[in-house]
């Protein structure tokens, strides 16, 4: 049986709903993350790839030096999903995540993703 798709509209109102660097275009909906470089990029791919290949969901992706757009659909469904937008909020959630506390992270100038939430 395969997942329900949604309409644009509905589409639109799920974005509305946390996931408002998103938008929906040619069918799918879609995100650029903006990096600090070609090593930024890199890592942000990979993180992007394990994301999603366990996830058994895979995305589209226009990899660039200081780019990475993301953009997922459905295939199997033929549309945009509740698998498309859970898996929009993890990435979101995983390549945006910013350490705190005790976990201070790298100096600003190793700073892979320039995006904020």
């Amino acid at each position: 049986m395969a997942d329900q798709t949604y309409s644009p509209s509905e589409i639109d109102a799920h974005l509305k709903d946390g996931l408002t660097a998103w938008h929906h275009a040619d069918s799918f909906i879609q995100r650029t993350y903006n990096t600090s470089g070609w090593k930024g990029t890199l890592i942000v791919v990979n993180t992007i790839g394990h994301l999603c290949e366990a996830a058994w969901h895979h995305p589209d992706l226009v990899v660039s030096y200081n780019r990475v757009t993301v953009k997922l659909q459905n295939h199997d469904a033929g549309g945009i999903t509740d698998k498309d937008f859970e898996l929009a909020r993890k990435l979101d959630e995983t390549v945006l995540w910013r350490p705190t506390g005790a976990l201070s992270g790298p100096p600003a100038s190793y700073s892979y993703v320039k995006d904020e939430k």
